[in-house]
């Protein structure tokens, strides 16, 4: 099993900022991909930025130039810095990982989000 613990969701004005944090726990060999994706009140889920672990990151068109996703390896968490944020960014946020247990099976796992409230 693997737990992903989401933190960072808060109510913020238009043009701030926020950093999002998602720590992966419990038993695996290693997490290969760790990403953000976000979902807004009657809209479907969309995928916001994905980071490998080697460090290879892609972002939705929506979120380039604003927001910045990294990783710490050695902790097994992803931040994603959000800068610039617009109403349209406001959603639950939800941590998504991929990777294998030690008997290299394949595992995708998602966190319970962190609101995210763009407002003035």
């Amino acid at each position: 099993q693997v737990q992903l613990a989401e933190s960072g969701g808060n109510l913020v004005q238009p043009g701030g900022s926020l950093r999002l944090s998602c720590a992966a726990s419990g038993s695996f060999a290693s997490i290969t991909t760790m990403g953000w994706f976000r979902q807004a009140p009657g809209k479907q889920r969309e995928w916001v930025a994905t980071v490998t672990t080697e460090g290879r990151t892609d972002y939705a068109d929506s979120v380039k130039g604003r927001f910045t996703i990294s990783r710490d390896n050695a902790k097994n968490t992803v931040y994603l810095q959000m800068n610039s944020l617009k109403p349209e960014d406001a959603a639950v946020y939800v941590c998504h990982a991929v990777g294998v247990y030690s008997d290299f099976q394949r595992f995708e796992y998602w966190g319970q989000g962190t609101q995210v409230t763009v407002s003035s």
